[in-house]
């Protein structure tokens, strides 16, 4: 049986940015993770669902939580979908090389 883990997230992560290899996967993986952040944070300052956002995009709602969940894990959506999901929630996307 699986046991959970009586620790807070705060608590897992500090323990977990112990291990050099989750601190390169992780900072790896920041820029995503930064994305994933705006995005949903821009999303939510809109009172949006995922429900609506896919409205707008002309996709199932399983297509946004897919998309979300994507970018938490770090598989990026194609460039066309990501700017359908910035175009349903009043933004662009922007790529800079800096």
């Amino acid at each position: 049986m699986f046991k959970f883990s009586s620790k807070t997230h705060d608590q897992l992560i500090k323990k977990w940015r112990e291990n050099p290899e989750f601190v390169k996967a992780y900072e790896d993986l920041e820029e995503e993770f930064a994305l994933l952040d705006e995005a949903i944070k821009s999303r939510k300052e809109q009172n949006l669902t995922q429900t609506e956002v896919a409205s707008r995009m002309g996709v199932p709602r399983s297509a946004v939580c897919r998309l979300e969940r994507g970018l938490v894990s770090g598989k990026m959506p194609t460039f066309p979908m990501l700017k359908r999901y910035a175009k349903a929630i009043g933004k662009k996307v922007e790529i800079r090389l800096i």
